[in-house]
């Protein structure tokens, strides 16, 4: 999927004039211990063992309406009530820094693409891939001009035509409820990824495995739980830092809090969104300088240039020339050719950009023209389609007759 060419910091001269500005980091760069298969690089398996797949099955586990698309029927036998815990950034190769969730068994699914927490979100809320729900990306450009950032979505553009396929909470006939932090309550994004489920408000670990064991003993149904905060320490400190570990031991306090308070005939299954991967300084190319570009959305694993009329040629051997063997750059269909979306809706082409640049090994490319200083100041990122990014663990708890 790469192009030909230079690594990072090889010295090439940038499009528009001037060198490609690196971003170095103060200090040492944690070790987040991915091995070189980390890198070989994916496709979503939609249909079959994605995060599109998993609350389609457990719907259809628990009488409702949705296929088990990942055989969960045996493992969750005599079950009538499914916890799902996505906890943010814990990918699978994350999981062997976790020792605590060892003894949960285990199988692996992929995220949708690009490999980011919008997506992911709305993917697993609606069992339908990126294509079809059309949140494809962290920002997208919007018909108007503008940039949508879908995690400060408020109700502009309204959430059901935005994404207007009903969710799994909606359509599958079963009862259901989501514990997240209370300031996303009638978001953008938690209107497209969970409108149909009972909404409740949680702003700590002990609050939120409360929350979702006092909706499992309430009954039947679906409960679904979010906790972010892996995500946050590895985006700030790094994957392997002693921010991220100390977060990472709170993901095992509160999945054992979970397991230990699970009432009968329950289950419960804890899977993420993606992965995430350290970057160092010179690893990070910043395309402000690239001729011809009207827009930039996306992320800087994967970026979405929207090209000035008649500027597509230029721009992409532009692109290539700055990324060399680090990325791919593609034209739209090239990239929707290549089922990273799965089917793409006709509503949905122009959300992704003329061009997508998609990242390899550890590169990032940054837009400091276009987007916050904050996003070249991250230690790890994501979207992209690593297996470090891509793969997602499911481990499954059942809890039953008492």
């Amino acid at each position: 999927m790469t192009s030909d060419g230079a690594r990072p910091g090889e010295g090439r001269a940038a499009p528009g004039g001037g060198p490609p500005r690196e971003v170095p980091r103060s200090g040492v760069m944690p070790d987040d211990g991915l091995p070189a298969e980390a890198f070989r690089e994916g496709r979503p398996a939609y249909g079959t063992g994605s995060l599109a797949d998993l609350l389609p099955s457990v719907a259809a586990v628990l009488g409702g309406a949705g296929d088990d698309r990942l055989g969960l029927g045996d493992e969750l036998d005599g079950v009538d009530r499914v916890a799902v815990l996505l906890v943010d950034g814990l990918g699978a190769y994350q999981l062997p820094l976790l020792p605590g969730l060892s003894g949960l068994p285990a199988r692996t699914l992929t995220s949708g693409f690009p490999s980011t927490t919008p997506v992911s979100l709305v993917t697993l809320g609606t069992g339908q891939p990126p294509g079809q729900h059309g949140v494809l990306g962290f920002t997208a450009r919007m018909p108007d001009g503008r940039i949508l950032n879908h995690i400060r979505w408020n109700d502009d553009p309204p959430p059901a035509e935005w994404q207007p396929r009903p969710t799994v909470f909606e359509s599958a006939g079963v009862p259901s409820t989501q514990v997240t932090r209370p300031e996303f309550e009638g978001t953008g994004l938690t209107v497209a990824a969970g409108r149909g489920a009972a909404f409740v408000g949680a702003s700590t670990l002990e609050e939120t495995a409360a929350g979702m064991l006092g909706a499992l003993r309430a009954g039947p149904g679906i409960v679904y739980g979010y906790h972010p905060d892996l995500d946050k320490a590895g985006h700030e400190s790094g994957v392997g830092s002693s921010a991220w570990t100390a977060a990472a031991r709170d993901v095992e306090r509160l999945v054992g809090i979970l397991t230990d308070g699970l009432p009968p005939r329950s289950a419960l299954l804890v899977t993420a969104d993606h992965g995430q991967l350290n970057v160092p300084g010179n690893e990070r190319i910043d395309i402000s300088a690239l001729p011809g570009l009207a827009a930039v959305a996306g992320e800087p694993r994967v970026r979405y240039l929207h090209v000035v009329p008649g500027a597509l040629d230029d721009v992409r051997a532009a692109a290539t020339a700055l990324f060399g063997s680090s990325a791919a750059v593609l034209t739209r269909f090239q990239a929707i050719s290549l089922d990273l979306f799965g089917p793409v809706t006709r509503d949905n082409l122009e959300r992704i950009g003329d061009l997508v640049i998609i990242c390899t090994g550890r590169t990032v490319a940054l837009a400091s023209a276009y987007e916050p200083p904050a996003v070249g100041r991250l230690v790890a990122y994501h979207g992209s389609v690593t297996a470090a990014e891509l793969t997602i663990p499911l481990l499954s708890f059942v809890r039953g007759s008492d």
